[in-house]
């Protein structure tokens, strides 16, 4: 089976996880990180150890709210994204069957075929995301690629991102062709920039800017580079 690939926004949306074991609270984290309005998590009891710990300490977040009790269907009401992460294969089946008869997306960790969506391996570096999926058929060899894409994708992506991210108002005031401004970027990304912010190499990013950018953002440069080199 093929998954149509898709990043979704929860920036005011409401969510669910049941279940708060290991794969749980990794579920939360990930969720958490991507700024919803609420998660609300449910399990019979507090987790121990680790993960316990780990839990305690996302629940500083005001976003979170743990409940020790059992599913019940009412929690699904206003639900945007519901993740069915308990031990129990039976009720997680049944989350994902009430989730899709309120056209709720679900993810079940223990069964991705019973939910409508599973959740890639993925790299972050910054605001550049990088996902692996095999579609389910092997975790094992997403994580290989993971560990690969981990090794080749260091931190300078992250600041070349952040750059390319407050450039881009900048020159699109210029007011100049589109095609000037893509071959300014492609010009941007296809430059030693991204050695330079490897090797923290402040004047070489500045001077390869200043060669690449218009004379009108000339000025502009400090503001493009504060916090980065």
């Amino acid at each position: 089976m093929r998954y149509y690939p898709i990043l979704l926004d929860l920036k005011g949306k409401h969510c669910l996880v049941v279940g708060a074991g290991r794969v749980g609270v990794r579920k939360i984290a990930a969720l958490l990180e991507s700024g919803p309005q609420s998660v609300l998590v449910l399990d019979s009891a507090m987790p121990n150890g680790e993960h316990g710990k780990t839990l305690l300490d996302l629940l500083k977040n005001q976003a979170l709210t743990f409940e020790e009790r059992e599913f019940r269907l009412q929690d699904l009401e206003g639900c945007f994204v519901v993740v069915a992460a308990t031990s129990n294969t039976k009720l997680n089946r049944e989350i994902a069957a009430a989730c899709h008869a309120r056209k709720i997306l679900c993810n079940v960790v223990d069964d991705p075929n019973a939910g409508n969506f599973i959740v890639p391996a993925t790299v972050c570096r910054g605001d550049l995301t990088l996902t692996i999926s095999t579609c389910g058929q092997s975790p094992a060899l997403s994580r290989v690629v993971r560990q690969e894409l981990e090794e080749s994708f260091g931190s300078e992506y992250a600041l070349l991102l952040t750059i390319l991210g407050r450039l881009r108002s900048l020159l699109l005031g210029l007011g100049l062709p589109t095609r000037e401004n893509t071959r300014i970027f492609r010009e941007i990304t296809g430059s030693d920039l991204l050695r330079h912010l490897e090797t923290n190499d402040a004047e070489a990013v500045f001077l390869c800017l200043k060669k690449i950018l218009p004379t009108a953002l000339h000025p502009n440069l400090p503001e493009l580079l504060d916090g980065i080199v």
